[in-house]
Order: C-alpha cells, then sequence, then structure tokens
C-alpha cells in the first residue's frame, strides 16, 4: 500500500523502524479505517485531497514528536478506548499491571465485588475506570487536583457507562476522607519521575506529557507517597497499590512499614523493574 510506504519512510526520521511501523498502523485504522490486514493484502485505495490533508496534518504533528495518542486523542487501556489529551498522562501498559493487582487481590478477598476503590491522582480516569468496569458492584471514587483531567476522566466514564465519583482533590493538602463504605481499596499511580530523569526521556514524553503529573523534586522523590499512605490510614483503607519509580521500591515499601501498614511487599513488571508495593493493614 503506497499510503502504508510513505507513512513509514517518512516516519523513520523520528521513530526507529518497528516504532514507525506500529504508529503507522495505528494512524491508519484509527483515522481512515484501514486495517493491518488491509496493508498486508496491498490494498490500495484513493485517498481523497481532504483525506490526505488530514494525513498530512498528522504527520506533521508526528514529525514534530506529539505523541499519537494525542494526535489520534485517544488510547486504549485494559481493553477499553479511551479519550486522551495533553492535560492527561497517556496511559501505559504498566499502569495495567497495577490495575491486575488490584483485581487478583480484589477478586479473591471480595468474590462479590463488594468493596470500594480510591484511585488518588486519575488522569485519564483509566485505572479507576477499568476497575469499576470490572467489579460493577464495587464503589469507586478519583482525585485529581486539575479540573483539566477530570472533565476529560468523566467523558470516558460516561461514554463507557461507568459510574465512577470524581472530585477535585489535591494528595498533598491533606484532602478530606472520601465518603465511601469499607473494605476500602486505595490505588495511586502517582508523579514519581525525578527532575534529573528528564533529561534521559523521549521527546514524546518530556515535552508533550503533563510535567506536574510525571515529575518530582529530586530531593524529595517520596512525598507522594506519604502523603498516599497518610490517606490511606486515615481512610481506613485496608490495601493501598502504588506505581513506583523502580529506583524506590524499597524505600517506599520502608515508608509505608514505617507509617503502620503490617506488610508492605515490591511487585515487579513484566520488563522485571520493581515498579509497585502493595501494603496491607494485616499480613
Amino acid at each position: 500500500m503506497d499510503i502504508y510506504r510513505e507513512m513509514l519512510l517518512r516516519l523513520q526520521d523520528v521513530y526507529d523502524e518497528g516504532e514507525a511501523r506500529a504508529v503507522a498502523f495505528l494512524v491508519l485504522e484509527t483515522a481512515f479505517g484501514i486495517t493491518r490486514t488491509d496493508v498486508y493484502a496491498d490494498k490500495d485505495r484513493d485517498f481523497s485531497a481532504e483525506e490526505r490533508q488530514v494525513l498530512q496534518n498528522i504527520l506533521s504533528r508526528l514529525l514534530h514528536c506529539e505523541p499519537v495518542q494525542y494526535v489520534l486523542g485517544e488510547a486504549w487501556f485494559d481493553g477499553l478506548r479511551l479519550n486522551v489529551t495533553p492535560a492527561t498522562l497517556i496511559p501505559r501498559p504498566e499502569t495495567e499491571e497495577l490495575v491486575r493487582l488490584v483485581r487478583d487481590y480484589a477478586r479473591l478477598r471480595y468474590p462479590d465485588g463488594a468493596f470500594s476503590v480510591l484511585d488518588a491522582g486519575t488522569g485519564s480516569g483509566c485505572i479507576a475506570i477499568a476497575l469499576k468496569h470490572r467489579f460493577p458492584a464495587a464503589r469507586v471514587a478519583a482525585w485529581d487536583n486539575s479540573a483539566e483531567a477530570l472533565a476529560v476522566a468523566r467523558k470516558n466514564a460516561r461514554q463507557l457507562g461507568t459510574e465512577v465519583a470524581f472530585s477535585l482533590a489535591d494528595i498533598l493538602a491533606d484532602p478530606p476522607v472520601p465518603n465511601l463504605p469499607l473494605p476500602l481499596l486505595l490505588v495511586s499511580n502517582p508523579p514519581y519521575v525525578c527532575q534529573h530523569e528528564a533529561e534521559e526521556m523521549l521527546p514524546q514524553v518530556r515535552d508533550y506529557e503533563p510535567g506536574t503529573a510525571l515529575f518530582v523534586p529530586d530531593d524529595d522523590p517520596l512525598h507522594f507517597y506519604r502523603a498516599l499512605s497518610r490517606i490511606g490510614r486515615k481512610s481506613e483503607a485496608e490495601a493501598v497499590f502504588l506505581e513506583v519509580n523502580r529506583a524506590y521500591a524499597e524505600a517506599v515499601a520502608t515508608l509505608l512499614r514505617q507509617d503502620g501498614w503490617a506488610h508492605a511487599e515490591v511487585h515487579r513488571d513484566a520488563f522485571d523493574n520493581a515498579r509497585f508495593v502493595v501494603g496491607k493493614t494485616d499480613c
């Protein structure tokens, strides 16, 4: 397919070949309804002048390193199609693994789905919505300190038919305990990238995704985790599920133990990075 080959050639100025292929396939299917099978079968079709202009606009944005998810306005998470904007982080596969940790714990402990979840720092709403989708009987609340992010999260919940109680709240400002029935599970993917790590990041992330949702000060990389631990204890959560910077996983686990959680354990992601910490009130 000539359009695909043209895209691939241009995208390799920004991406390696494998990423360029993935981005080209995603753009063709999402924006123009051309599937990967169509490309492999070399099913050519004429693009109208309007479609070619749309494609050129997309390529121009991609060649300036804008993330493809922002260009297309959507991303997939745990099998759900979500709206994303520059006000929200782009949901990532690691965070799907965090959702699986919560899911596996809840299925074992609460097979009837009668529990509550607080997602602190919800962004696009991906964690809260995915858990509500998996556990329709659960009570799910979600916080964010960005009104723009909450607007995206509410739109996602509405479009997917999931009932989540969203609130404007700052994790660091000692927010009020949510009015949720116990047992409560606290889950969060807070900012955890140290400022000095910014120079190692891809420009698609560093230059476009919201810095307030990514970065923490070099001299205090755990300040969100201290606040989350306090929120968990204050709200009588029985477990807290945290995504963390792999360099500080053990430090976060130690912080939770020192803060009164009876048990805190580090879990590794699919790439064998120490990426999650789970704290529990009992062993």
